[in-house]
This record gives structure tokens, C-alpha cells and sequence, in this order.
């Protein structure tokens, strides 16, 4: 059976949704930089609106394959996640990291919560 976070490994093509303070959903599709310390890490190089949905509401949803991962969104325009984010990038500017502290995860094709 495959893993979960297989799904989140780095180069990975992944959904990424927040939503506006006032509940409007926002989607994008990004590739992860990984798993970094049990954590889910994506590079900010054209998110607008992402940013500003995290500034005000940082509870976000990320889809990888066939599982959903809820949890809560911390943005570094510096540091060492950012240094990672920069060299991951292939060439594309970074403007923040993104680091998604991981809650739940829920498979989507068999239905059921995965243990964390």
C-alpha cells in the first residue's frame, strides 16, 4: 500500500486551496518541496491571492493524489524553509515559503481518516 505522504514528496504536483476571510475558496496547483520536519513545504513564486487568503485566514486544504490534508499555513519570506524553497525553485523566483503544519489526513478513495 502506498504511503500518504508519498504524494507530498518533493517535485510533486499538488493542489493547494485556501479561502478568503470571508470564506471565498481559492485553488491553485503547485509542486511541494517536500516533507520538511513532518511538515508539507511549497514555494510562493506567483501566489497573490493565496497570500493574501493566508494573511488573514491560515487554515488551508492540500490535495495530492487520492488524499486530503487539512491543517494551518505559516509564511516565511526568510529563513531556512525559505532557503530550501530557493533551491527548488528551477529558476522561478521565490517570494515566500510556505509551511503547512499538517492536522488530518483523509484518504479519498477508501473514505477513512489516516493515522498521523
Amino acid at each position: 500500500m502506498k504511503n500518504w505522504k508519498d504524494n507530498f514528496k518533493k517535485g510533486k504536483e499538488i493542489v493547494f486551496v485556501t479561502a478568503s476571510e470571508s470564506g471565498i475558496p481559492n485553488a491553485n496547483i503547485v509542486v511541494a518541496v517536500g516533507l520538511v520536519d513532518g511538515k508539507i513545504l511549497v514555494a510562493d513564486c506567483q501566489m497573490k491571492t493565496t497570500i493574501k487568503n493566508l494573511r488573514k485566514n491560515n487554515r488551508v486544504c492540500v490535495l495530492g493524489g487520492y488524499y486530503r490534508v487539512k491543517g494551518k499555513a505559516k509564511i516565511f519570506s526568510s529563513g531556512p524553509y525559505f532557503d530550501l524553497c530557493e533551491k527548488s525553485s528551477g529558476g522561478y523566483k521565490v517570494k515566500n515559503a510556505i509551511l503547512i503544519t499538517i492536522n488530518k489526513v483523509f484518504n479519498l478513495n477508501s473514505g477513512k481518516e489516516v493515522s498521523l
